[in-house]
């Protein structure tokens, strides 16, 4: 398929990696010049704006920081796809049928946003055609095939992909129609992230203050059951590390802040979310704010001295 990534992240780039592998034409933008090399020396086009690289596509995909990325990429698609000759189609089009060639491609959004915010995605897009596809997995996760997708929005429009995330996923989930439920799915797994490597990174400190062997306590943690599995290829990052990993402190602020949000709007507080939401913040106030969340324990290093 002809496949446009917005966004060059280290999600992003991994996305454009894995499909260029498996064979699809794949087309790339970046805000930011400079950061496409690697995906471009590997077989990608570089496009100058959103809707060059989404024109004549099948699915455009998007990996961005957060909701005002996305919002304002996903604006200057619509105005774009509004344009005669534009080749993202319009408004007319939202009535065809999802499982034609012709018309708007189908955007997909990738990002970890709201779930409010991928709701109004869908009313923005080109001809109505969008989907949420948030990943579950890291950067290498995702080129080496074993990363999961959630997938939420229309089924037809989803199944119309069908060719990208069989090639880009291990397991694919369908959330159901409404786009935001596959983001609600993807806030409670980070979530679950960020409170896990909040609380190794305390156990690895209090270990380490009380003179533990160091092997010892990391095999200890790799092999008793209550360390949760995901948690095991950041324990060494934790133990030792220079915290240069892909998941930035303030993205680990910004998405627990978001489901607490989400638990809010529904009249249910997260007391403990709240607490896990500042430590990442007040990480990254202490100049680790692009570094990897397992920076988190240097909180404690700092005030142990």
């Amino acid at each position: 398929m002809r496949v446009s990534v917005l966004g060059m992240g280290s999600m992003g780039r991994a996305v454009a990696l894995r499909l260029l592998g498996r064979g699809h034409a794949v087309r790339v933008w970046n805000r930011t010049p400079g950061k496409a090399s690697e995906v471009i020396d590997a077989g990608a086009a570089e496009a100058s704006s959103p809707a060059e690289a989404a024109r004549d596509a099948d699915a455009v995909l998007m990996s961005l920081a957060d909701d005002r990325a996305v919002r304002e990429v996903m604006a200057r698609l619509s105005e774009s796809g509004s344009e005669s000759g534009s080749g993202l189609g319009s408004e007319s089009d939202s009535g065809s049928d999802a499982g034609s060639e012709s018309g708007a491609p189908v955007v997909a959004d990738m990002s970890t946003v709201s779930p409010d915010t991928s709701r109004a995605l869908a009313g923005l897009a080109p001809g109505g055609r969008f989907v949420a596809a948030p990943i579950i997995g890291g950067p290498q996760a995702v080129v080496d095939g074993q990363a999961m997708g959630l997938l939420g929005g229309e089924r037809g429009l989803v199944d119309r992909l069908g060719p990208v995330w069989q090639d880009l996923f291990a397991v694919q989930w369908y959330c159901g129609d409404d786009p935001g439920s596959a983001l609600t799915y993807k806030l409670l797994n980070n979530y679950l992230l960020m409170s896990g490597v909040a609380v190794v990174a305390e156990a690895v400190a209090a270990g380490q203050a009380a003179g533990l062997d160091e092997a010892m306590l990391k095999d200890f943690l790799l092999r008793w059951p209550t360390v949760a599995p995901a948690l095991h290829n950041r324990l060494d990052d934790i133990l030792h590390g220079d915290h240069r990993g892909w998941f930035a402190t303030r993205l680990g602020a910004k998405d627990v802040r978001l489901i607490a949000e989400v638990a809010e709007s529904k009249g249910l507080r997260l007391p403990i979310a709240r607490l896990v939401e500042q430590r990442y913040e007040e990480a990254a106030g202490h100049g680790w704010n692009d570094s990897d969340i397992t920076a988190v324990v240097e909180l404690l290093r700092e005030r142990h001295g």
